[in-house]
């Protein structure tokens, strides 16, 4: 058989045996399930939950309801502040341990919050915020505050835990992608005149947009669809889609609306997928683009310098 087979033939049949076992299980696990969301999102309601076998648009008519308007636009308005407050830390973090000697260390420092519970996280954060919280009384001792603030039960406190719990997701990629930056180039800017700020800005942003929009997509994704963090710490206006999905999965049982809003995230999460994709690819075309010219450029000095000899 192997004597029958060509090399390649005999690579791709490997390939076919060893992808197999992965197939099926992204066929079980994701395929089916999504294709079981796709076609209750145009169904019918049932009259006691579930669905009735009956094609309808109703559930997509339901998500214009301006409450659930109201709902939307709240859940991208806090999902872009809690991710841009994510990059906006990873990014001076991310620089910081590419230049450590330490990367190790502080790498192991932010997988830590990965080993404990997130529903163990978020409640720390209710001790530390609540009324009586360490925060508060930490205020009232040091004579700042006659009474405890209001820091828990609003979208505030919801965006500084989602930045929180999502943090890392932003860091990693930003880490990876600044560590393989030449630094070399930014001190080249300062020696042409460009201050540090404008030597990051215009040097090493640009060369690290890979890294960054992993870095958003990373983080807006799971923020855009968080149910825990606006349930436990939000108020009541604090409500996101997530909760929604919950709620009319678990609570009013309409299952084809929640089938249509959990569409709405599954296409918003494809988009970031292929945007990524498509930034990643357009940096590698880039890249090569940039290593044939240098590389044609050194072939036309050789020839010069030859033709001067």
């Amino acid at each position: 058989m192997r004597k029958l087979l060509k090399p390649r033939e005999r690579e791709q049949m490997l390939g076919t045996a060893y992808a197999f076992p992965m197939g099926i299980w992204f066929t079980l696990f994701f395929t089916i399930p999504l294709g079981i969301i796709v076609l209750y999102s145009f169904l019918k309601r049932g009259l006691y939950g579930g669905v009735e076998w009956e094609f309808t648009l109703d559930a997509y008519k339901q998500m214009f309801n301006p409450s659930f308007g109201r709902v939307v636009i709240r859940t991208l308005w806090i999902s872009v502040l809690a991710t841009l407050g994510c990059i906006l830390i990873a990014i001076p973090c991310g620089y910081a341990m590419a230049k450590s000697k330490y990367q190790t260390v502080l790498l192991f420092l932010i997988i830590i919050p990965f080993w404990t519970n997130s529903l163990i996280r978020i409640y720390a954060w209710i001790s530390i915020l609540s009324t009586e919280g360490f925060v508060n009384s930490l205020l009232i001792k040091l004579g700042l505050i006659d009474q405890g603030l209001k820091l828990i039960y609003n979208n505030g406190a919801v965006v500084l835990v989602l930045i929180y719990m999502y943090l890392p997701f932003a860091i990693l990629p930003l880490f990876t992608t600044i560590d393989k930056f030449d630094f070399s180039l930014l001190d080249a800017a300062r020696d042409l005149g460009a201050s540090k700020l404008e030597a990051i800005i215009k040097v090493m942003f640009p060369n690290i947009k890979s890294g960054l929009s992993t870095a958003f997509i990373f983080t807006f994704i799971p923020i855009f669809g968080a149910y825990t963090v606006p349930l436990l710490v939000g108020g009541k206006d604090s409500t996101m889609i997530g909760n929604i999905i919950v709620d009319q999965v678990s609570k009013t049982r309409n299952w084809p609306l929640a089938s249509a809003f959990s569409m709405v995230l599954t296409f918003i999460s494809l988009v970031g997928v292929f945007w990524m994709l498509y930034n990643g690819k357009r940096e590698q075309m880039q890249s090569k683009k940039t290593t044939q010219q240098s590389l044609e450029q050194n072939i036309k000095k050789h020839h010069l310098i030859r033709g001067e000899k």
